[in-house]
């Protein structure tokens, strides 16, 4: 069969590695793809928000399945493009997505169907959120309303910086049109945990836990970014915690969904916090996490295409998920100055040291290929997963593998996965 992949960063890269195994595949296809993608696929210089010409592409090539990576076009639609010109593709349609494209609806579907959240209120004006600022208890989060990167939302201290935060956001429009409206929420404490689940519209299968690390600093300092890194299994997430998730989160935000008569296909992502009260969600994103799919997917036993199919048919209860009993890390490389400024155009160095090695995985993020010669071409540049027995054993690796790999204003965390140690401890 013919697949397409549409997107271009390291989560598309990871999806296109396990696609690429697949015994059903024929040809790969991606959109507009990356230096790294381009091992496995066929790079198309299309847009991911191009919909009507990926569709046209599609039809054009007798692609059989297409696989949707980022946001931006789940949130604009593509999906339903695609289906209207009788396509087969993976991926929750515009009105499902806005479990991920509005925070606002989020938010109001978990209060309404009971599910665990942190206490939350909805603003449409700067005034209005700064007056109830007035009588809040700090820290308090602030969270744009729409897509922003990873980067909309914001933990303040005190009620100056809250303020700050209001007029960033729904005034400056730091985040464009995301800050037209404001959710303002409790702050609550505990280890954070992501989970991706497969969802055909009615049944879910969660897959293996993962954990990333948001802030572009050392000990979780500094502004949010993308993810700098992330570790799979989570060690906080025990069999009692996911018997709690699927129970009152996962398969009621299934319920929920299609109650509202938003049927959810694709992958959900379920942002935890695992607070003393129990688990709450923090937030919903409707696609692979980046850069958790490149340390989940690698740990995936099943065939991928096998999986997106039985999403697709609504017969996901058929399928048998699971994963290797092995642990990954993942530290993001990324261009000193993300998520400011920085520059690219650089040439990187030492990818050749890795291949042949099955137990690591370099997967591109912003890479291009110039007459051969791979250069940096934005914030994060690559995603080095390790695999190992254990987490320790996994980030030790991955630590020892990025030396090998050089650019231009190479930076890097170097913490990533330093929670072993504390559960440890």
């Amino acid at each position: 069969m013919k697949v397409l992949i549409i997107g271009g960063g390291g989560r598309e890269h990871a999806i296109a590695q396990k696609i690429s195994m697949s015994p059903k595949l024929d040809k790969l296809y991606c959109a507009p793809g990356n230096a790294g993608i381009g091992q496995y696929a066929e790079c198309v210089n299309i847009s991911v928000m191009e919909h009507e010409a990926l569709a046209d592409f599609a039809l054009s090539k007798g692609i059989d399945l297409t696989v949707v990576g980022p946001d931006d076009p789940l949130a604009a639609g593509i999906v339903d493009v695609f289906e209207e010109k009788g396509l087969r593709v993976f991926g929750p349609r515009k009105l499902a997505a806005e479990i991920e494209s509005s925070k606002v609806f989020a938010k109001n579907l978990m209060k309404k169907y009971k599910i665990p959240t942190a206490l939350y209120e909805v603003f449409e004006s700067a005034g209005e959120a700064i007056d109830y600022l007035k009588t809040s208890k700090y820290p308090i989060v602030l969270k744009a309303d729409g897509l922003a990167l990873g980067k909309g939302v914001l933990i303040c201290m005190d009620y100056d910086q809250a303020v700050k935060g209001v007029r960033a956001i729904m005034e400056e429009k730091q985040f464009g049109t995301a800050g037209n409206r404001l959710v303002i929420e409790e702050f609550i404490t505990g280890p954070e945990v992501s989970v991706l689940a497969f969802c055909d519209g009615t049944h879910i299968l969660p897959m293996t836990s993962a954990q990333d690390h948001k802030r572009a600093f050392d000990n979780d300092q500094g502004p949010n970014t993308g993810g700098m890194g992330t570790l799979s299994p989570s060690p906080f997430y025990t069999e009692e915690v996911d018997e709690f998730c699927k129970k009152y989160i996962y398969q009621p935000t299934m319920d929920a969904m299609k109650a509202e008569g938003r049927d959810f296909v694709g992958i959900l992502f379920v942002g935890l916090m695992l607070t003393k009260e129990g688990p709450k969600v923090l937030e919903y994103n409707a696609r692979f996490g980046d850069p958790e799919a490149q340390v989940v997917l690698p740990r995936l036993k099943n065939d991928l295409v096998e999986v997106l199919e039985a999403c697709i048919d609504g017969r996901l209860d058929k399928i048998d998920l699971s994963f290797e009993d092995n642990a990954a890390v993942c530290v993001i490389l990324a261009s000193d100055g993300y998520p400011g400024y920085y520059e690219k155009g650089f040439p990187i160095e030492g990818l050749d040291s890795f291949r042949g090695a099955d137990d690591y995985f370099v997967f591109h993020a912003a890479t291009k290929n110039e007459g051969g010669q791979i250069l940096t071409n934005g914030g994060r540049v690559l995603g080095l997963t390790a695999i190992a027995s254990d987490l320790k054993k996994a980030r030790a690796k991955a630590y020892e593998a990025v030396d090998r790999i050089n650019f231009a204003n190479k930076y890097m965390r170097k913490d990533i996965g330093r929670v072993i140690d504390q559960v440890e401890d």
